[in-house]
């Protein structure tokens, strides 16, 4: 029997560590968490597991088995506070005792025995009808669009199927955060992002590039939209991003500057063409997923060039080209004389969606491309902002249906496969790696309808971050033991768990990277809200 009071006395005495170290760096002043970086990034991690611990907690009341999977991810994410702390009591601001009340909860529920036993348990996930019938009709169209294809696509490096993307726009995919009166599911309401949410695992699921992505552009710039656009773009732009009609992708990084967005050198300068106003582009974009099948790009570019004002001097942009194959491409403007050319990326995963090095040179477009006309010069980087909490949400859904599905590969190869005389799923090893699996992907789906829930009210930016960071490194200790279940089979590519291990790696570094997340958005919250206590 779970003692669910003990795990909560044990996980609010660990949130008490976390605040005093927050205290603690904030008393060192400005600049603290930039001076004591390896502190700050623990401090970080540290509290978004406990977050998710929180999450688990609720779970675990709704009976037995969710109550054991619970108690198991919580004695891990104290244990894992321990180790941090350990020999750094004094840079956290707290003493040699501060964890010592967490020690009975991790020695009942890390105990081999207690593990070994929810190696075959995933435990109900608690969704409402409606819910249900969204991951139900997802599961279905992923098992049978997506999984048949997904191998083939990564081993060849090649394109999406047009037969998914299609399928995807007639089920009304990439309308689901567009708002109802442009065409597209969204009301508004908590059930937005939480059908995104439950939507997007499934399809990762399959497939992380040639599922669980496809998503995400369409939904970044959706929200930018809606956030600051015109009515006239709204309307241009959104109904036909809801049918499935224009692909988007999405071009920010560029090679110089990665999270550092506030610095771009990428310009977009005013001129005048055939008597038609607009805007000429200048610079190069770098890692720009699925620009090739794109017909439409987010564009962030500078538009004052006064580079004193940073991300004050960024506008955001939609660019619209022809659709090109994954291979890369060239398109000239021959009125205007730009050249705009595509040079694929190859990675070692991710592959299907296909990124891209984008040169702009003197390419030219509308005037009626400024997302927000005048109105929305110098607020590019806020709108662009705006898509990515949503698009970091996403992403830890990403992680999710990866870690599913790879904890669902370990776990049916296990009970297959026969070594010294017995099926591997037998040995205590791999039943307790099975068991923390399938309490770390329940308890992070369950703190993911969380936030999905608190972002439908306007906040939730900052548990998204948190979210997202946890999730994604999760993701490849997850891969990386299924791949490991499977042995000498795990390193061959015809077995999927190859596949989700090099997708898991790159979760970590797109959508945010893990050291600016944790850094900059996360320690750096956690601070100023400590400064301002």
């Amino acid at each position: 029997m779970v003692d669910l009071d003990s795990l909560k006395a044990a996980v609010a005495g660990a949130d008490d560590v976390v605040a005093r170290a927050a205290t603690h760096l904030a008393s060192l002043g400005p600049g603290a968490v930039d001076a004591n970086q390896v502190i700050a990034y623990d401090l970080a991690h540290a509290a978004a597991g406990l977050a998710v611990a929180r999450a688990a907690l609720d779970y675990g009341a709704k009976g037995d088995t969710e109550a054991r999977l619970a108690a198991a991810y919580v004695a891990d994410a104290l244990f894992e506070l321990a180790t941090k702390l350990l020999g750094r009591e004094g840079q956290w601001g707290v003493g040699a005792d501060a964890i010592d009340g967490v020690m009975p909860a991790v020695r009942a529920y890390r105990d081999p025995a207690f593990l070994a036993d929810l190696a075959d348990v995933s435990g109900p996930r608690h969704l409402a009808g409606d819910f249900e019938m969204v991951q139900d009709t997802f599961r279905r169209f992923a098992d049978d669009r997506i999984r048949p294809v997904a191998g083939e696509v990564h081993r060849a490096n090649g394109d999406i199927p047009e037969t998914v993307i299609e399928g995807l726009a007639e089920m009304g995919c990439f309308g689901l955060s567009v708002p109802e009166e442009y065409g597209g599911f969204a009301s508004g309401g908590e059930s937005d992002l939480l059908g995104m949410v439950i939507a997007t695992e499934e399809l990762a699921r399959a497939s992380l590039a040639a599922g669980g992505s496809l998503i995400t552009r369409p939904e970044i710039l959706t929200r930018a939209l809606v956030k600051g656009g015109t009515e006239e773009q709204k309307q241009a732009w959104l109904p036909r991003i809801a049918a499935g009609e224009l692909m988007v992708a999405v071009a920010v990084t560029e090679p110089d500057f990665g999270s550092d967005v506030a610095h771009l050198k990428v310009t977009a300068t005013p001129a005048d063409v055939a008597g038609k106003g607009g805007w000429v582009i200048n610079g190069v974009k770098t890692w720009c997923t699925f620009a090739a099948r794109a017909e439409i790009v987010m564009l962030l570019a500078r538009t004052d060039p006064d580079r004193s004002l940073a991300h004050r001097g960024l506008s955001l942009f939609v660019v619209a080209k022809p659709r090109a194959a994954g291979g890369g491409f060239l398109i000239e403007q021959a009125e205007q004389r730009g050249r705009l050319e595509g040079r694929p990326i190859d990675t070692i995963g991710y592959r299907g969606m296909h990124s891209f090095e984008l040169a702009f040179d003197h390419w030219w477009v509308p005037e009626d491309c400024l997302v927000g006309g005048a109105g929305g010069l110098g607020r590019g980087f806020y709108l662009q902002m705006e898509g990515f909490e949503a698009g970091r949400l996403q992403t830890a859904a990403r992680a999710i249906g990866v870690m599913q599905a790879a904890y669902e590969a370990a776990r049916d190869y296990a009970a297959n496969r026969v070594v010294f005389g017995r099926p591997i799923a037998e040995y205590q090893l791999t039943r307790v790696k099975l068991g923390r699996m399938a309490a770390l992907i329940q308890a992070s789906r369950q703190h993911m309808y969380d936030v999905a829930r608190q972002m439908a009210t306007g906040a939730g930016g900052l548990e998204a971050s948190m979210l997202k960071a946890f999730v994604c490194r999760a993701a490849e200790w997850v891969t990386r033991e299924a791949m490991q279940i499977h042995g000498g089979m795990g390193y061959a590519e015809e077995f999927d768990v190859s596949r989700y291990f090099v997708d898991a790696r790159v979760l970590s570094i797109f959508e945010g990277a893990d050291e600016t997340l944790a850094l900059k958005v996360v320690a750096r919250r956690l601070v100023d809200n400590a400064s301002a206590v």
